[in-house]
């Protein structure tokens, strides 16, 4: 939502006030039901510091309060409404005995609410597109497949196996990261606790000879002078810091946009973010075509499961190319994010009537450049590391030995 500081003429009287619009058509079309007067001038102005407060502090309210669904229970659920609607048993029955065997509060209130819905003659898909968020939109289209083809057993079995590998990505990602990111703590505990415990008691020595510090020493006691008088605040604006980023990550577009076009410019995390989404996209877009569902559908599915605002805008591309007339494989070209050999790929796929085929090997190739990257993780983050640490060790020795160095020198010279 943008902010509208708009001037009125009021019988005879300018009067000024802000609204809050989604663009500036919102905003006009809200001033003339809502007001009375002749519009003279109406001009994005950024948010009042307090709503911008206000929306901050209800944003993160809303976000913790907020119960989403365990993506391995939403699975397992998927899993036993595919069995129980194969062995014959109503959609309803089936959401009704699934609802009252999970313990996922959010997943129940949807199951429970679904089976209503149902019982009053609404379909599966109408039901579960209230909650998109929550189940995705893969299962809305894998659902509203089924509907269509009269099997929906055979469609959910599909979504359980795309979810399943989507959530197995996941869990790799996290594993390769668990020992850096427990690697880098730690050094921040040592490091942290030998500034605080160790410099101070060399800090008294160096006071006593008033003599000149070297570079090392004065960064180690600038450190433990921050640490010692202002550590708190320093977490707690660590904390505020990374709560903030996170919050305009989810909630600002342009801030998004900005982060994801940075984190595809880093090393290592560049290449985890490309073969990953490359891989969840040609994923669902196999599958979906696989299944019978219209290319431009497909892509629109496929394409909202990317969570990188960069990449996204790309592959959207793609959707416009081909309502446009454009064939799929000038489009993915036209991106300029997939190499030669898989437009190739895709090219013969097309003009062969196996896209679904060709796509699969593509799917392969992508899941295998992703799962070398987290295999050999180690060896990538291994150097940088050490560097670090390396980087830390000769800080903390330059800065205590240098000086007693030269306090030993001048007692000689004595």
């Amino acid at each position: 939502m943008k902010y509208y500081q708009v001037t009125m003429l009021v019988r005879g009287t300018k009067q000024n006030f802000l609204i809050k619009a989604k663009d500036r058509a919102d905003a006009i079309a809200k001033i003339r039901k809502d007001y009375q007067g002749t519009l003279l001038r109406i001009k994005q102005t950024a948010a009042p510091v307090d709503a911008t407060i206000k929306e901050f502090f209800s944003q993160f309210r809303s976000t913790v309060a907020n119960r989403k669904v365990q993506p391995k229970n939403l699975i397992a659920a998927i899993r036993q409404l595919a069995v129980m609607t194969n062995a014959g048993i109503s959609v309803h029955d089936a959401l009704n005995e699934i609802a009252a065997a999970t313990n996922d509060q959010k997943l129940k209130e949807i199951l429970t609410q679904a089976s209503e819905n149902i019982n009053a003659g609404l379909s599966l898909s109408e039901t579960f597109r209230r909650y998109r968020y929550d189940v995705g939109g893969i299962t809305l289209a894998m659902i509203e497949l089924g509907e269509q083809t009269g099997n929906m057993a055979e469609a959910l079995g599909s979504l359980a196996d795309i979810l399943e590998e989507i959530q197995e990505n996941v869990a790799k990602f996290k594993k390769a990261m668990r020992y850096p990111l427990i690697t880098l703590g730690a050094m921040a505990i040592a490091f942290t606790i030998l500034i605080l415990l160790v410099v101070p008691k060399f800090k008294s020595i160096f006071e006593k000879f008033h003599a000149e510090l070297p570079l090392p020493t004065k960064i180690l006691l600038g450190i433990e002078h921050v640490l010692s008088n202002y550590g708190l605040y320093v977490l707690l604006g660590f904390i505020t810091f990374i709560a903030l980023i996170v919050y305009l990550y989810r909630n600002n577009d342009d801030f998004k946009y900005k982060m994801d076009k940075l984190l595809l410019k880093l090393y290592l995390i560049k290449d985890i973010i490309f073969f990953s989404t490359l891989n969840r996209f040609s994923l669902v877009f196999t599958e979906l075509v696989h299944a019978g569902i219209p290319i431009a559908d497909a892509l629109d599915t496929a394409t909202s499961m990317v969570d990188n605002a960069v990449l996204k805008e790309k592959l959207e591309a793609v959707n416009v190319a081909v309502s446009r007339g454009v064939s799929l494989t000038d489009a993915f070209r036209d991106t300029g994010v997939f190499e030669n050999m898989i437009i190739q790929m895709i090219g013969a796929g097309e003009s062969s009537g196996q896209l679904d085929n060709m796509m699969r090997k593509v799917t392969d190739y992508y899941r295998m450049r992703f799962n070398y990257i987290l295999d050999n993780m180690s060896s990538y983050i291994e150097p940088i590391m050490l560097a670090i640490i390396g980087a830390l060790v000769l800080l903390l020795a330059l800065g205590i030995f240098l000086p007693m160095w030269d306090m030993a020198q001048a007692v000689q010279g004595h």
